[in-house]
C-alpha cells in the first residue's frame, strides 16, 4: 500500500469476492464464474455479476423497455406496467427470495433485468406476428432474441459485439431453446448455454428462481392493471380461490377498507398474495434443498427443478393464470388492440422486405437480411412502430 493514494487504498480494501461470503454451496459464486466469451480483467470494486447488471442497465435495449407493452399499450395510461417496470418488479421479488435461500442476489437481478430485452413492441401480439413473418426463416421467439441482444446486437464496446456477459447470466436469460438449435450452439460453443438443453439438465438455481419471480410478478401486476383499466372487477376476481382467500383475510384485518374504495383494498390484497407466494417458494425450495443437499451449483443443475411452489400454490397460481387469460388477455378491448398490433408488425415486415431502402443502413446491408429485419422490428418501441407504420402506410391504427 506504500505510495497509494486514498482512492487506490479504498479500492484495494474492497474485495469483490467478499460478496460471495454467506452464499450457499449450491449458489453461483461470482469468483467461480465460468467466465465471458471474451476474457476481461476483473474489476477492482465489482463482482462479475454486478458488472453484468450494470452493463444491462446502461444498454439501449433496456431503456427501450419503458415504451414496450406489458398488457396495455403505453398510450392507454401512464400508470400501466411496461416491460421496464415489470423487469424491475421481477428483480425486486427475485432478490428478496434469493437472499433467503442463500443464492446470488446480484446474478438474479442481472437475469431479471435482461430477461425481456428481446421482446417486440406490443408484447406477445407483436411476437406472434413477427414469428409468423419469420416462419420460413427460423421463426422468432423473444427469449432467444434477448440472448441475441446481449450477445450480438448491442454495440457499446470496441473489441466485441454485445455486452460480453458472464455464462451464468446468459444461461439465465435463455429459458427455452429447441434441441436442434441447442446442438448447433454446443458445436459452436462447447460447454456453453446450449449444453444444458442437450444434456437435459436445469439452469442454475438463480435462473430457476428468476423464472418463477417473473410468473409471480406478472400475475400480480396484471390483476392490478386489469382493475385499473376497468376490464376486471373485484367481484370477478373473487371467483378465483387465491384472490378470494386474501380478499377475506384483508377485510378481517381491515374491515374499514370495505367502505373506502377498491384502490387500497386491492393493493392490500395483492401485497398479501405476493407475500404468500414468495414465502411459499422459499419454504418449498428450502425443503427440496435440504432433501437433495446439492454440493455445488453443477450438482444442482443435474437434479430436477428445485425452485418452485408447493403443490397447493402451484394449483392456485395456475387457476389465476387461466382466469387472467380468459377474462383479461382475451377481453374484446385487449383483442382489438392485439389485432391492430399484429397488423402493424406484419405490415412493417412486408414493407421493409420489399423496400429494404426504408431500413437504416446498419440493417439493410446485413448478410442475413430477414434476421436483421426481425432484429430491427423487435427493437422498436410501441410508439416508434406506430409512427413508422403511419409514415409508411398513411394509416393510423392507434390514437395519438
Amino acid at each position: 500500500m506504500d505510495g497509494a493514494g486514498p482512492v487506490e487504498q479504498r479500492a484495494a480494501a474492497f474485495e469483490p469476492a467478499s460478496r460471495d461470503a454467506g452464499l450457499a454451496a449450491w449458489a453461483c459464486h461470482a469468483a467461480a464464474t465460468r467466465g465471458r466469451r471474451c476474457p476481461e480483467p476483473a474489476a477492482p470494486t465489482r463482482t462479475d455479476f454486478q458488472r453484468d447488471r450494470d452493463r444491462i442497465v446502461h444498454c439501449s435495449a433496456f431503456r427501450r423497455l419503458v415504451y414496450k407493452t406489458q398488457v396495455f399499450l403505453n398510450h392507454e395510461g401512464d400508470l400501466f406496467r411496461t416491460r421496464l417496470t415489470h423487469s424491475l418488479e421481477v428483480a425486486q421479488l427475485g432478490r428478496s427470495m434469493a437472499h433467503s435461500l442463500g443464492l446470488n442476489e446480484d446474478l438474479v437481478e442481472a437475469i431479471a433485468l435482461a430477461h425481456d430485452l428481446g421482446h417486440t413492441p406490443f408484447g406477445h401480439a407483436g411476437q406472434d406476428a413477427l414469428d409468423a413473418c419469420m416462419a420460413h426463416c427460423g421463426g422468432f421467439e423473444h427469449n432467444l432474441q434477448s440472448l441475441r441482444v446481449v450477445d450480438r446486437l448491442e454495440q457499446r464496446y470496441p473489441d466485441w459485439d454485445g455486452l460480453n456477459l458472464c455464462f451464468e447470466t446468459r444461461e439465465g436469460i435463455l429459458k427455452r431453446c429447441p434441441l436442434p438449435l441447442a446442438q448447433q450452439w454446443e458445436r459452436r460453443e462447447p460447454g456453453g448455454v446450449g449444453q444444458r438443453f442437450v444434456l437435459g439438465q436445469q439452469p442454475s438455481l438463480e435462473a430457476q428462481l428468476t423464472n418463477l419471480a417473473d410468473e409471480i410478478a406478472y400475475n400480480a401486476h396484471d390483476i392490478d392493471d386489469g382493475v385499473r383499466s376497468g376490464l376486471l372487477s373485484l367481484a370477478m376476481l373473487r371467483e378465483v380461490d387465491l384472490f378470494e382467500r386474501f380478499h377475506a383475510e384483508t377485510l378481517v384485518a381491515h374491515p374499514d377498507l370495505a367502505e373506502r374504495g377498491d384502490r387500497r383494498l386491492l393493493a392490500e390484497i395483492i401485497r398479501r398474495m405476493l407475500s404468500a407466494q414468495v414465502y411459499d417458494v422459499i419454504d418449498t425450495t428450502r425443503q427440496r434443498l435440504l432433501r437433495e443437499d446439492p454440493a455445488s451449483v453443477d450438482a444442482a443443475r443435474a437434479l430436477p427443478p428445485l425452485v418452485g411452489f408447493s403443490s397447493d400454490m402451484k394449483r392456485a397460481s395456475a387457476e389465476m393464470k387461466r382466469f387472467l387469460y380468459r377474462a383479461l388477455y382475451r377481453h374484446p378491448r385487449v383483442m382489438a388492440t392485439t389485432d391492430a398490433a399484429r397488423r402493424i408488425v406484419a405490415d412493417l415486415f412486408s414493407i421493409y422486405r420489399d423496400q429494404p431502402g426504408e431500413l437504416p443502413d446498419d440493417y439493410g446491408r446485413s448478410d442475413d437480411p430477414m434476421r436483421s429485419l426481425a432484429d430491427y422490428i423487435a427493437g422498436m418501441t410501441d410508439r416508434f412502430a406506430i409512427r413508422e407504420h403511419l409514415r409508411l402506410t398513411g394509416t393510423r391504427l392507434f390514437p395519438e
